[in-house]
């Protein structure tokens, strides 16, 4: 079992759990000895996404206001939930537009299933590269500074290239969802790109998935009622947020 798979499944397992021993963490992955379990609760540990306990673990539980994840962490967090909404998303896309998709982990996931579509991607997601693989897509790599930990780019450059393009659906990930604070982000150059793309867009969609509910971040990018979300289920979702779509 590979180290990405081996963090999902202790993260699983911690999600309904206030504290696990070590003892219990190693039955619940088998295969792995105590020093590589130890291993990787540490590296959970790192990224914010578990406490360390004494002889054990626990789940950080959100506490309503939160910074961005890192990409790597990211892809292993809700994982089956991110992959259905991607693929819905990816259903929505016709032979012959030309798309944005966003950095973040869920529209990463919609690529593959874009491969069968004569489409054109303009992205600022640094990670599509290792997606690409057999696709009929065209792909643009929009210029600008990377950051590294969120495999976005941004910037001033990236924003004055957005602003003369032009999409027919664009795809964009968000970290927080509320009331007050609408679709957020903890960065401004993020939320300034997000902004530009929108406005830019025939039809345009926040991919996330029902964690992101009740979180708040820095930056309100758009109200509740501006854009159409996309998630795995209507649980939850604030009555702010009068467009919606389920993925099936």
């Amino acid at each position: 079992m590979i180290p990405y798979e081996r963090r999902q499944q202790l993260l699983h397992v911690l999600e309904d759990n206030e504290f696990m021993a070590i003892e219990q963490l190693l039955r619940a992955v088998e295969g792995a000895s105590e020093s590589t379990v130890r291993r990787d609760l540490k590296a959970l540990a790192d990224e914010g996404l578990i406490t360390l306990l004494r002889g054990g673990a626990s789940k950080v539980r959100d506490i309503g206001t939160t910074p961005d994840t890192k990409v790597d962490s990211k892809l292993i967090l809700n994982v089956e939930a991110k992959d259905r909404i991607a693929r819905y998303a990816a259903s929505l896309v016709k032979d012959g537009e030309v798309i944005y998709l966003d950095a973040g982990t869920t529209p990463l996931k919609m690529t593959r299933y874009l491969h069968d579509k004569s489409i054109t991607i303009v992205t600022t997601n640094v990670l599509i590269f290792q997606e690409l693989a057999g696709t009929k897509a065209e792909c643009i790599i929009v210029g600008g500074c990377v950051n590294v930990e969120m495999g976005s780019v941004v910037g001033d450059l990236t924003v004055s290239t957005l602003e003369g393009m032009f999409f027919d659906r664009a795809f964009i990930g968000i970290t927080g969802i509320a009331p007050k604070s609408g679709f957020s982000t903890p960065d401004l150059k993020e939320s300034r790109k997000k902004s530009v793309v929108k406005e830019n867009s025939k039809y345009s969609y926040i991919l996330a998935d029902s964690s992101k509910v009740g979180i708040t971040s820095m930056c309100k990018v758009f109200e509740l009622d501006e854009i159409t979300l996309i998630t795995e289920k209507e649980e939850g979702i604030p009555k702010e947020c009068s467009k919606y779509l389920i993925a099936k």
